[in-house]
């Protein structure tokens, strides 16, 4: 998918993984804004004049200043807003990238993208971590994993704010959310929209040439990038999502790339359980099919390969029944309409779940369970 890009500030080069520079206008005043204030500056030099003519000028005025303080309920943006940020970090490293991240537990972990941290990783580079109240720590990489995108860091201290984790398999279509990061370096940003839409496949590159396979949650809230790693939160202040990627408009340059209201995060049931396994071993797996795809076949469907080693022997295909040239065209229940929209379902599911399988051989449909096995990277 070639219309997305990533939102840390990570490079200027790759499409996937780049920084988009911004070029920042004035103070952004339509023309028709400056009609308008031309014709409130011209009735009140009107009133001014009459008053002038009239001999008001000279007496005594006096003026009243409100004193009411604004209440603000807990569950209003702002509410939230307050209560969440202390958990929102701000993430730069020496190798040039930056990005979000949030405190997922008290004694330090901290969770982001992959591909915030991923050249830093590669070159040893120190990644510094700056808290909402502007603290800084130097953190170490507790385990990442590209497959899901997600990385998790630790920082030497106690007593932090972690995020509650909330259920991204209740989120509906319409949902409120807001989105909470860092993006373009500007740290606590704040921005308000709805879930747009749910099972997005979402497939990204890394500097390493791995590729995530993200299942995500559209949403319309405005996500920039710098905006890598950082939550996307429902109207409990739960985080749900980690947000991750966006679109961008086809044939537009990097100075012209930015929020065009179609953002991508993972789930948060997915980060979570990533998360737990970096925690705990460093390393992350994730649910195979035992199968190689074609990516190359246009669709509709996900044709499995003709090459050599097409089925992984013992695998999940094979015992299920599956022959090189498959076409695979319904996954537990979901149409595939290619090969990405395959890898991005498997990888929604758990190892040793049992999936009900569609797919055509020659002319004929067949159906076959498969119990998808751990694949690690």
């Amino acid at each position: 998918m070639s219309f997305l890009s990533r939102k840390s500030r990570a490079r200027d080069d790759a499409p996937w993984w780049n920084s988009q520079d911004f070029s920042q206008s004035r103070r952004g005043v339509s023309p028709g804004s400056v009609v308008v204030l031309a014709i409130i500056a011209g009735i009140v030099g009107g009133v001014l004049g009459i008053n002038a003519t009239g001999g008001f000028f000279g007496g005594n005025a006096n003026l009243v200043s409100a004193t009411n303080a604004v209440e603000r309920k807990p569950d209003s943006v702002a509410g939230l807003a307050n209560r969440v940020l202390p958990s929102v970090v701000s993430i730069t490293t020496g190798s040039g990238s930056s990005g979000s991240g949030f405190i997922i537990d008290s004694s330090g972990f901290i969770l982001t993208n992959n591909h915030v941290v991923e050249q830093a990783a590669l070159s040893k580079a120190k990644i510094i971590v700056t808290l909402n109240n502007g603290e800084e720590f130097e953190s170490k990489i507790v385990g990442r994993d590209a497959s899901y995108d997600l990385a998790v860091l630790k920082i030497l201290a106690t007593g932090l704010p972690a995020l509650q984790f909330g259920d991204s398999d209740k989120v509906a279509v319409g949902d409120a959310v807001i989105a909470i990061g860092s993006p373009l370096g500007l740290s606590g940003t704040v921005t308000l929209g709805i879930i747009s839409a749910k099972d997005r496949a979402v497939t990204a590159g890394g500097t390493a040439g791995e590729n995530s396979f993200i299942n995500a949650l559209q949403t319309d809230a405005a996500i920039n990038p710098g905006n890598s790693g950082g939550p996307l939160i429902d109207t409990t202040g739960a985080v749900i999502g980690v947000n991750s990627a966006i679109a961008t408009l086809s044939g537009a340059s990097t100075s012209q790339a930015g929020s065009i209201g179609l953002g991508f995060a993972i789930p948060i049931n997915q980060a979570r359980k990533t998360a737990d396994q970096l925690i705990k071993t460093g390393k992350a797996s994730y649910p195979v099919m035992g199968v190689s795809i074609d990516m190359n076949f246009a669709g509709p469907g996900a044709k499995v390969t003709t090459a050599d080693g097409a089925i992984l022997p013992g695998g999940p295909a094979q015992k299920a029944g599956l022959q090189p040239g498959d076409l695979i065209i319904e996954f537990a229940g979901k149409t595939i309409n290619n090969g990405d929209e395959l890898i991005v379902a498997i990888r929604s599911k758990n190892i040793g779940d049992r999936v009900e399988i569609k797919y055509k051989r020659g002319s004929s449909t067949r159906t076959a369970t498969v119990v998808l096995a751990a694949g690690k990277n």
